[in-house]
């Protein structure tokens, strides 16, 4: 009687993923598999728990892609608008600094896969493109637009067309992302990419190209 009991061992239990853990999850294998081919059962057992727990927090498919893409492209996005809004040196260093962070922030970034995916899989799912262009792609041009405004106001560019030169600031970094996830890892070392060493050649490019 004046032994003790012995205690039972206490029963392993996952603790309840929280979103931040889903969110890492399916971006994982959005990137990895594309939006279509990736099932919420599939999240929810990487992140470690049900799918009735993964649509306790996020409704739908859907709804968990628009949260990765508010987590992951939006608020990066965001924080650079902000300053580039506090920024106040040459407009030529603003523009080379806002798409060298654009690299650094999001482009080098397991996240920049989603890029890949909208273009890949936009026309079969036209409300999550409509969702990224008002979300994503309209406050991106904005901001580039504002720092084109910016430097004609001061008479460091040239008066070019602003919408177009907004495009092709744009299209190279999509390649480079586009590259990234589809050609970069077979690519033998002599054609390999730089991609900071890139992005300094073309805003260079472009600074020549703008000067009054």
């Amino acid at each position: 009687m004046g032994m003790c009991a012995t205690p039972s061992p206490k029963r392993e239990r996952r603790k309840e993923a929280r979103p931040g853990e889903l969110l890492e999850a399916a971006l994982d294998l959005f990137v990895e598999k594309g939006y279509a081919a990736t099932r919420a059962e599939e999240v929810a057992a990487r992140a470690g728990v049900s799918k009735g727990t993964l649509f306790l927090y996020f409704g739908s498919k859907e709804e968990l892609f628009k949260a990765v893409v508010r987590e992951n492209v939006v608020r990066p996005q965001t924080e650079g608008a902000q300053e580039v809004a506090r920024f106040e040196g040459p407009s030529g260093e603003l523009l080379t600094y806002l798409m060298l962070e654009w690299w650094r922030r999001y482009g080098a970034t397991k996240a920049s896969g989603i890029s890949k995916l909208l273009m890949s899989e936009a026309s079969n799912f036209p409300d999550l493109a409509r969702f990224f262009q008002e979300e994503v792609v309209s406050p991106g041009h904005a901001m580039i637009r504002s720092v084109l405004h910016r430097g004609i106001e001061r008479g460091e560019f040239r008066a070019v067309d602003v919408d177009l030169t907004v495009q092709s600031i744009i299209a190279p970094l999509l390649f480079l992302v586009t590259w990234k996830h589809s050609m970069a890892p077979c690519c033998p070392s002599d054609q390999r990419i730089d991609p900071e060493t890139f992005i300094q050649h073309h805003a260079d490019l472009l600074l020549r190209g703008m000067r009054p």
